[in-house]
């Protein structure tokens, strides 16, 4: 029996609720009515490949929670499947909502289908970087058909989104080589096309053949993340012209996408100085109408190798209260490494505390109910009551029983002279 309707958004358009939207009302304020609107018209998406039988969905964009993304995956260096899936169970204990794998090596086909296997969460990918592990040839090699048989490769696995960098057009280089940068290009999937359509003279193929890949994407219903090829990579490009350009590029590629009931995500800048956030947010906002933002960081400082978690969560935190809907997590490791475990728990915990930090300030209902929770125990003293409520409650108790107090009902830090103990009983 033929399915009535091709996508979330082709059912939203329809008034069919789907089990997916009801998934997503699980865990949401929204009203039905709302989310099917705003579904409707792009402003959220649901990423739910057909193929990923065992999801739970989530919903990313207006009215909705701010999320977190995890990424993971082999390179050369560093190739152990069985480490990244363990980096994946993490994210699942630590409740991040979504799980990108960028392998550059191995059979990753094989591990992306353990992943869907296994994993509940959306699952995104880049299917620029798996076409030239896949096909093992130099970049100037590769089809068009090479391109398009990756994507088709990774919808039919189960993807829910996929990464792809269609706005670096021949226009944006012009741009770029205008506009001379401290750090050029550093996106990866951004300095592969690139150098392709340098080497071989042609147009971006996801900008020149766009409507081959929106067949793709609505036979499977895959998420499109339009790619930021040309996001800044240090505070000094931000905001610039070529990275303006390709957005610009990104909004007209969204329409058509969505002429075809094709979902969008749109992806964001890298390095951001604090008194820009708010500025990129409304611009993306308003360029591509309105469609959900999928950020990475924003980093406000390029200074701190080691410490980029933070870094980045003080920017995401910024970028999720002027309207950033997906936040991508960044590691201590970033710029240094393939992350390790500690790392991927560390970048979790810091995008997850800027998620809620955003949603707090842009007043998402029901966002406070856990802060106020938390203060009732605290008010009360009530430790594992603090416990139940902190973000990671694991290091929260480890904390506490490093250093115990002679009076247990407080903490070494003030011990009798705990200002809660004193006035509680007089207030």
């Amino acid at each position: 029996m033929k399915q009535a309707y091709t996508t979330q958004m082709d059912a939203a358009r329809k008034g069919i609720l789907t089990p997916r939207m009801k998934e997503v009302l699980e865990n949401e304020t929204i009203s039905q009515e709302c989310l099917m609107e705003k579904l409707a018209k792009g402003h959220i998406v649901i990423p739910a490949n057909r193929n990923h039988f065992n999801l739970k969905a989530k919903g990313v964009g207006a009215g909705l929670k701010t999320k977190i993304n995890v990424n993971l995956g082999v390179s050369k260096d560093v190739c152990s499947f069985d480490a990244e899936m363990n980096k994946a169970k993490l994210a699942l204990d630590y409740k991040a909502d979504a799980v990108m794998d960028l392998s550059v090596s191995g059979d990753t086909e094989g591990f992306r289908k353990r992943l869907v296997k296994e994993v509940p969460v959306m699952i995104g990918t880049v299917p620029i970087y798996d076409t030239l592990t896949r096909t093992g040839k130099s970049v100037w090699e590769i089809t068009i058909e090479d391109w398009f048989k990756t994507v088709e490769i990774h919808a039919e696995n189960g993807i829910d989104f996929i990464t792809i960098h269609a706005g670096l057009t021949k226009k944006c280089v012009r741009s770029l080589r205008a506009n001379r940068r401290l750090c050029g290009i550093v996106s990866r999937g951004g300095a592969i096309l690139f150098e392709w359509m340098e080497k071989t003279k042609n147009e971006n193929p996801f900008y020149e053949h766009f409507d081959r890949l929106l067949d793709i994407c609505e036979k499977y219903d895959v998420c499109i993340s339009l790619g930021d090829g040309l996001r800044p990579g240090a505070v000094e490009d931000s905001t610039d012209a070529p990275q303006i350009e390709e957005l610009i590029t990104l909004g007209e590629l969204t329409k058509k996408a969505w002429e075809r009931n094709v979902q969008v995500m749109i992806e964001g800048p890298g390095h951001v100085p604090l008194h820009e956030i708010e500025m990129n947010m409304k611009l993306q906002k308003k360029l591509c109408h309105n469609a959900p933002f999928y950020v990475l960081g924003p980093l406000v400082t390029d200074i701190a190798p080691g410490y980029d978690h933070i870094t980045s969560a003080i920017g995401g935190a910024l970028a999720a209260m002027h309207g950033a809907d997906f936040l991508c997590y960044v590691t201590p490791a970033e710029h240094l490494r393939l992350p390790s475990a500690d790392d991927v728990k560390e970048g979790i915990i810091a995008s997850k505390i800027a998620a809620h930090a955003g949603d707090l300030a842009k007043g998402l209902k029901g966002a406070d109910a856990l802060d106020h929770k938390m203060s009732r125990a605290r008010g009360k003293l009530d430790w594992d009551g603090q416990f139940d409520c902190a973000i990671d409650p694991e290091k929260a108790r480890s904390y506490r029983e490093s250093s115990k107090p002679s009076e247990k009902d407080v903490c070494t830090m003030c011990g009798d002279f705990c200002a809660v103990k004193r006035v509680g009983a007089l207030l």
